[in-house]
């Protein structure tokens, strides 16, 4: 804003009007004296205004290790307090320790989640988008592996059965969300991958000791170290969600109790 100066005072009638060049009004702030800006006194006045700014940004739990720890986060608290530390859900139905699968129930489990795991995989393969193929052969595949299993119950003489309504539902919604939402489907990816090589193998080998004489199937193993391998995939997701708004973030973050509830559908055809 530009400077106003005032208008002095009316001199005394008897006395002539005296023209001259009127004084050049002080910029009192601009013209004290360098000195009084230390560079002490400046890092004060930043660091001031960086905290102010810091305390006005809404952090998120879990922001300043990478987005992936976001999403574990809120994976977590969907957890039941039986599942996880840092569960908030009250367990629901009987404990895995006491569950009674049936084969043909961990059959339809098997036959669903192959189905999920084989869209998934053509996904990140097809890439209609350019951050999936930063997916393509990470070492988390699940779908060959399942392809032996389901060969070696035939051998055993099991009928493998089709696909049934909840592999067939989640299958169809990622492929959707896939092709316009890619923060809503890399929920979907990092949840049924990461949860598998957790609490599913927790799962696996539960009903292995009661209905397979503990025998380790192909979906629970992993060629390489699969926490390196976890990581890797930590990594590139992280470096994907650089590129995001917090609009997309948060979005994508929304997306985690509908994975939870396909996941969960699935995982209760073990019971059946």
């Amino acid at each position: 804003m530009a400077s106003i100066t005032s208008i002095s005072r009316a001199q005394p009638i008897h006395n002539k009007p005296q023209l001259g060049v009127l004084k050049k009004p002080q910029a009192h702030f601009l013209s004290m004296p360098i000195s009084s800006f230390s560079p002490k006194k400046s890092r004060m006045v930043a660091i001031a205004a960086t905290t102010a700014a810091e305390k006005g940004k809404k952090r998120y739990p879990g922001e300043a290790k990478g987005f992936v720890e976001e999403m574990r986060f809120v994976a977590m608290k969907l957890h039941t307090k039986d599942q996880a530390k840092e569960g908030e859900k009250e367990p629901q139905g009987q404990p895995v320790a006491r569950w009674e699968p049936t084969v043909e129930g961990y059959l339809r489990f098997l036959v669903d989640s192959k189905l999920v795991y084989d869209t998934l995989e053509r996904i990140v393969e097809k890439a209609a988008f350019p951050e999936y193929t930063e997916f393509k052969n990470t070492g988390l595949e699940r779908s060959e592996g399942l392809a032996r299993d389901l060969e070696w119950f035939k051998e055993q003489g099991h009928a493998i059965p089709e696909p049934s309504s909840p592999g067939i539902n989640y299958a169809q919604y990622v492929e959707e969300l896939s092709e316009k939402d890619p923060p809503a489907f890399l929920c979907h990816f990092y949840n049924t991958y990461f949860a598998h090589s957790a609490g599913g193998r927790m799962i696996g080998k539960k009903v292995a000791e009661k209905i397979l004489n503990g025998k380790e199937l192909e979906f629970y193993k992993w060629e390489g170290d699969l926490s390196q391998l976890l990581q890797n995939v930590r990594d590139k997701l992280n470096r994907v969600a650089e590129n995001w708004s917090r609009e997309e973030k948060d979005h994508c973050l929304e997306e985690t109790e509908k994975s939870f509830k396909f996941s969960g559908e699935i995982l209760r055809l073990v019971l059946s």
